[in-house]
């Protein structure tokens, strides 16, 4: 696959690892559109473009959970470009705290923003990507809380269950059209992220957590310096979206915890037989996740 003169939208490209999978798409020669929402990254993701000798990527300014300004930028990238190869759906925030004390405000912000965003995004763009035909790619950025779970990132934890979950279906869908689709499930990276929860729009300013104590969340933060630089995720991303990978994960510290999981998993299944009419089900429902992974449109009838 060759990206040269492809167009790509990233959402929160212009810090963190979106700013890194921006850098790596326009060293392989794509077109860019980046939302942003802070006009100081902003001003400093162009620079950088600018003195790397790279054209300027157009900017949007888009909150993730503006349904009809994701709509606007649709109409723009249309009218701009007339096309839309790459989707990588990228903004999020970092939230932690006791999922037993989170208040309604603490699940409609967290949701809304990490799951949300990528729904409006696939809504909004995915029909530019499916009226270009084969070659397209979605990447929907997850992290590696979509398989391992912890006491202080429920609901972060639970949206990104939620974005692996509708990711893995999503590649199926696409597949007929020729389009790739991909999770992508950073480690720790060298970001900003962990400063997520300063920035609490008032909309959601009813927290169930412990007010903030920023010497404690700097703290925190402080670990992040020790994490993978953001254009190394970005290059394997694009190595991932090349391979049409269906998970790309980027840092390879986790086999342990996926044997623990592969373990307890296993070990959970109850040993009994099972009735041949459920084997069945269960036979039909893999023959049509293998024929969707090959390009097969699958309906309801395929699974019965």
């Amino acid at each position: 696959m060759g990206w040269d003169g492809k167009v790509a939208f990233v959402t929160g490209g212009v810090s963190g690892i979106g700013f890194g999978i921006a850098r790596a798409f326009a060293a392989a020669g794509m077109r860019l559109i980046l939302s942003y929402r802070d006009e100081t990254h902003r001003a400093a993701a162009e620079r950088w473009f600018v003195d790397a000798g790279y054209v300027a990527p157009v900017f949007v300014k888009l909150d993730v959970t503006d349904r009809a300004r994701f709509a606007e930028v649709a109409h723009e990238i249309d009218a701009r470009f007339g096309r839309l190869d790459v989707l990588v759906n990228n903004a999020g925030v970092s939230v932690f705290g006791p999922t037993d004390e989170a208040a309604h405000a603490d699940y409609d912000w967290i949701m809304g923003v990490n799951f949300g965003g990528v729904a409006n995004g696939l809504v909004a763009l995915l029909p530019l990507v499916k009226r270009g035909g084969p070659g397209g790619h979605v990447v929907n950025v997850a992290s590696m809380a979509a398989y391992l779970s912890g006491p202080q990132a429920g609901i972060y934890t639970a949206s990104k269950f939620a974005v692996r979950g509708l990711t893995e279906c999503l590649r199926y869908n696409l597949a007929p059209y020729g389009i790739g689709c991909s999770l992508m499930c950073p480690g720790l990276t060298r970001t900003n992220a962990w400063d997520s929860a300063l920035k609490r729009p008032d909309d959601f300013a009813e927290s169930g957590f412990a007010a903030v104590d920023r010497a404690e969340l700097e703290t925190f933060g402080a670990a992040f310096d020790a994490g993978m630089d953001p254009f190394e995720v970005g290059g394997k991303t694009l190595a991932g979206m090349t391979r049409n990978d269906a998970v790309i994960f980027t840092h390879p510290e986790f086999a342990e915890d996926f044997r623990e999981i592969y373990d307890a998993s296993i070990a959970a299944l109850p040993d009994e037989p099972v009735p041949e009419g459920r084997q069945e089900i269960e036979r039909l429902r893999r023959a049509a996740a293998r024929d969707a992974a090959a390009g097969k449109a699958i309906g309801l009838a395929d699974l019965i």
